[in-house]
């Protein structure tokens, strides 16, 4: 089977290369056909090692080469498919591959076309890397390159300003990225110190060799190694107060949003927290101070959603909240409930970014939703796709969502821990709300967008098509839960309900579906019949701090990036131009004149010569009389 394994990891390289060669010319369609065709093949080599683990249960290895040889350090680049990889391998393949086949006609018009899907490819491979690796320093590899190439992508558009933001108006597609690479670096570092704890603890890198060492290492430096790896975490997956970057991030392309947020750079923090589960049971404390961090994130960003006229901003700020009961499931011990929404929410989240891109494309890449609005007449099918992935999102039955945001809900009430449970409880009720105030605003009420000269129209039935698949998951992948968790405990530890528990089951449905259909009935009730704007709310405080981010981006200007341009301004003028720079060309002067001087003696001139060394005569014999006299 490291056949497939080869061809899974490798294929996306080949098609970022393939792309790459015609970086610099014009649109080649051929180019997105291709890489497409190749992303697919990854796709389907997942699947194969997926049913080979099924029927065998045996894990697949393979190791490529010695990587690092330094006395007694030997580190081999290895990948292993594992329940937990193969589960990763086959959403981040599937997402990636309709992406592709969808960006083919979101990018039909840009310019640098080839460049895109060179990008593209390269952020599915650092992805598999990322999730295939067998070591610590093999998941840091990809997931720096995951970084990269988010830079990448997210800055694609470098070139564009923007000036329609909420918040920032200075915020760019080049700002959005350095903001994204500069945020992840600093929670990186907090990898970085894990993973040195862990190699200067143990001796090794690989997950196996840690993973066993765990009970003969010391309790405080578990915590330590674990609050580490969490950091990491924190900033890959926007947790607060790293969280900032990720609606920035809305700056680059509709399809490299889809990817971002379903299937690559987000869910590598949750990934991260389920791989070291046999770390994080050890250390419940930590692991409940990741459930409650992700119950305040989860609120947290509902409650930004709720006032946000961005199209894209809103479904970002979605993303955010959904991060937050993976990280409450993985924080409680629930780890395969974590990945369990993982796997659903990359598909109905894609196809709420990609519903997205098709009304960018209508409206002329206008995001404003308040000029929007009767676009259900004009695209039918957009409209039937974005309510499916509304649906799950809020989590009404039979929807995916439903299936896998019931169960985190059942664990934070199974742990007893009931202040989690009625967050995340009420944080559904306001997902529901923004999820339906989206759909609302763009596809229902009066036309608001003819006083711009927009004519909308339906996207391509090809990029339909690329959408359907998602459309499908996100109504039946809740009910492959059973088979779901029968594969995968046995590679990840089981959770039991208490009989308690069980028997609340109907108590579950009943209210989670009661928030739920009540924030649909409220968001239909203010604007299915139209925009009803307030004055008077629109000029609250409250509405103001979720509108503005609670001042957070604001915050974060004045605080550290001001005072920080402002004393690198200090260095440049006051160290670098009066003393470094001052001091370089001091000495550079010195050396001319001297050369100057020097050359003067160089005149072929016999008495000259004569002259210079009489006196060097007379200075060796000075210094040999002073040399004599201090004796």
């Amino acid at each position: 089977m490291q056949s497939y394994l080869y061809i899974a990891l490798f294929a996306p390289l080949v098609s970022s290369l393939f792309a790459a060669i015609f970086a610099q010319q014009k649109k080649i369609q051929l180019v997105g056909i291709i890489t497409s065709i190749l992303i697919a093949l990854s796709f389907f080599a997942s699947v194969e090692l997926l049913v080979y683990l099924m029927q065998t249960n045996k894990i697949v290895h393979a190791t490529l080469f010695d990587w690092i040889v330094i006395g007694d350090m030997n580190v081999k680049f290895g990948f292993t498919v594992d329940h937990v990889t193969a589960v990763m391998m086959v959403v981040v393949t599937l997402v990636s591959a309709l992406v592709h086949i969808y960006s083919n006609y979101y990018m039909e018009h840009d310019k640098s076309f080839n460049r895109f899907f060179s990008y593209l490819s390269a952020f599915v491979f650092s992805m598999l890397v990322l999730v295939m690796s067998d070591s610590f320093l093999g998941l840091f590899i990809g997931w720096e390159g995951v970084g990269v190439c988010s830079w990448l992508l997210i800055g694609f558009w470098y070139y564009k300003k923007d000036e329609t933001r909420d918040v920032n108006p200075s915020i760019s597609p080049s700002w959005a990225a350095n903001e994204a690479f500069i945020m992840n670096r600093i929670a990186d570092l907090g990898l970085l110190i894990g993973i040195f704890l862990i190699f200067w603890n143990v001796g090794s890198l690989k997950y196996n060799d840690f993973f066993a060492a765990i009970p003969n290492l010391n309790h405080g430096l578990l915590v330590a190694i674990g609050i580490a790896l969490f950091i990491g975490a924190m900033g890959k997956s926007a947790q607060f107060p790293l969280h900032t970057w990720l609606a920035d991030a809305m700056e680059g392309p509709t399809p490299v949003s889809a990817l971002i947020h379903a299937a690559t750079m987000v869910t590598a923090g949750v990934y991260l927290v389920i791989r070291a589960n046999p770390l994080y049971s050890q250390i419940p404390g930590v692991g409940y101070f990741i459930a409650v961090l992700g119950t305040f994130v989860a609120i947290f960003a509902a409650s930004m959603a709720l006032v946000n006229r961005d199209l894209k901003r809103v479904i970002a700020y979605s993303t955010l909240s959904q991060l937050g009961y993976m990280f409450a499931a993985a924080g409680l011990g629930a780890y395969w409930v974590a990945l369990f929404h993982l796997a659903a929410h990359a598909f109905f989240k894609a196809l709420l970014f990609l519903s997205a891109g098709n009304v960018m494309h209508a409206m002329h890449d206008e995001l404003d939703m308040f000029k929007m609005g009767g676009l259900k007449k004009y695209m039918a099918k957009t409209y039937l796709m974005m309510g499916i992935a509304s649906l799950a999102l809020s989590g009404i039955y039979p929807f995916a969502g439903f299936f896998s945001k019931d169960t985190i809900l059942e664990v934070a009430f199974n742990e007893e821990t009931y202040g989690i449970w009625f967050v995340l409880w009420f944080t559904a009720g306001l997902t529901a709300f923004y999820s339906f105030r989206q759909v609302f605003l763009v596809f229902h009420g009066d036309e608001r967008f003819h006083e711009l000269g927009i004519h909308p129209h339906e996207a391509k039935p090809y990029a339909l098509w690329a959408m359907a698949p998602l459309a499908v998951l996100a109504v039946i992948a809740g009910f492959f839960k059973e088979e779901f968790v029968e594969f995968i405990t046995k590679f990840l530890p089981p959770y039991e309900m208490s009989e308690h528990t069980e028997h609340l089951v109907w108590f579950f449905i009943i209210v989670t579906m009661g928030i739920a259909l009540t924030g649909i009935f409220i968001a239909y009730k203010k604007y299915a019949n139209g925009l009803r704007r307030d004055p008077k709310v629109e000029n609250s405080f409250l509405y103001k701090l979720l509108f503005n981010q609670y001042y957070i981006p604001i915050f974060y200007e004045k605080a550290f990036a001001k005072p920080y341009k402002e004393l690198s301004d200090i260095a440049w003028k006051e160290i670098d131009q009066e003393i470094v720079d001052a001091t370089v060309d001091g000495i550079a002067k010195a050396v001319e004149v001297t050369g100057d001087v020097s050359r003067r003696a160089q005149n072929g001139n016999l008495s000259t010569y004569l002259k210079w060394m009489a006196f060097g005569l007379i200075f060796i014999s000075l210094i040999a009389l002073i040399s004599v006299v201090v004796k």
